[in-house]
């Protein structure tokens, strides 16, 4: 069944962010803080992973860059706060929340959004699931971010848990466009655009360290021009 995957991933990050809202209060601020740290160097990790599995580093840089400037002008991580922000009134609608709480949540929403979406798990494992029905790689990836809402959801909130809206959007179209995609995606556009966004995760482990609050949001659009590139200049 094509798109099992994605809604095997949903449940995953849904059953993980309760498991997390439950223990969370639970939990002393020091490990909750030392904990999300430990997460944002796992994802550095993987980010750096990814960039240097690439053929040519060109690629994802000039991907990024461009991305950047097209999602700035865009305006894709203001909107995608936005929406973050939309979604918490409604579901707080006759509620009180104190200003903590409303970037508590946002930050989880966005934080959790950019990094179920951005990763090549993502990518490869809906394209996987809309050209064969394997759900092998979503399947993974499901395993992963229901260990990640745990920790996220018992530090940034419930938030975390209305990211299931976009990435169900984001898979699911994915997985539509697979088949037509598959006259036209080569291993290597696949190589270079898991490149691209293993530069964006590594923007998302910065986040999570508190180093730098890089918007990469306003990168995303790097994921569609990489392939683009590859197209264009590979040889």
């Amino acid at each position: 069944m094509r798109g099992l995957g994605t809604i095997v991933n949903v449940v995953a990050i849904v059953a993980g962010t309760s498991v997390g809202l439950l223990v969370g209060p639970r939990v002393p601020d020091r490990v909750r803080v030392t904990v999300l740290q430990a997460v944002g160097l796992v994802v550095v990790a993987l980010g750096v992973r990814e960039v240097v599995a690439s053929d040519n580093v060109v690629f994802p840089l000039v991907a990024v860059v461009l991305g950047t400037l097209v999602g700035e002008a865009l305006r894709v991580e203001d909107r995608l706060e936005a929406v973050g922000e939309r979604v918490r009134r409604r579901a707080e609608r006759g509620r009180a929340s104190d200003a903590g709480g409303q970037s508590t949540f946002v930050e989880g929403f966005v934080a959790a959004t950019l990094l179920y979406c951005v990763g090549p798990l993502a990518v490869l494992g809906s394209i996987e699931d809309g050209l064969t029905g394997d759900v092998g790689l979503l399947a993974v990836k499901s395993a992963l971010d229901g260990l990640v809402s745990v920790i996220f959801a018992a530090t940034l909130g419930w938030g975390v848990g209305f990211s299931v809206i976009p990435l169900a959007l984001y898979q699911g179209a994915i997985t539509v466009a697979a088949g037509a995609a598959d006259a036209v995606l080569t291993d290597r556009m696949i190589l270079e655009t898991s490149a691209t966004g293993g530069v964006m995760i590594l923007g998302i482990g910065v986040r999570l360290l508190e180093v730098k609050h890089v918007r990469v949001g306003s990168m995303l659009p790097g994921v569609l021009i990489a392939p683009v590139l590859v197209a264009l200049f590979a040889r």
